[in-house]
């Protein structure tokens, strides 16, 4: 009888030891400032009232929409299908992460995301990725 009294004992004392290391971490966990993945980055934000506007002064492609039917692109607001004006500018070429403007001021290219760019190299550091694919 003593002995299971012990093994009763041990058993709460090791989980009463497990709850309260949990409720001394639970505080340091908790205080991890996490980023919203979803939220629109900051130079888009206006401070004043929350509202979202370009920084740029120039044309933003905000959204494609490439499709065997047609190609559309969303630009500082405005839809414009392939072919289509964008201000005094024609739209000439739309790719799933670029759309190309000619116009008076020439050629200028507008990326979906400016910040990266994508190269035919990427894959070469990690030989065992290309293997898995063929």
């Amino acid at each position: 009888m003593v002995k299971s009294v012990n093994s009763i004992d041990a058993k709460w004392m090791v989980r009463g030891s497990v709850l309260l290391s949990t409720l001394m971490l639970a505080p340091m966990v908790s205080g991890q400032n996490l980023i919203d993945p979803t939220r629109p980055p900051a130079s888009l934000r206006s401070a004043k009232d929350g509202a979202y506007l370009p920084a740029t002064s120039g044309p933003v492609l905000q959204s494609v929409l490439v499709s065997p039917a047609r190609k559309v692109a969303i630009i500082s607001g405005q839809t414009v299908n392939l072919g289509g004006k964008f201000g005094d500018a024609r739209v000439t070429k739309i790719t799933e992460s670029e759309v190309t403007l000619s116009g008076s001021n020439g050629v200028q290219t507008l990326k979906l995301f400016p910040g990266i760019e994508k190269n035919a190299d990427s894959n070469r550091k990690y030989p065992q990725a290309e293997s898995r694919r063929q």
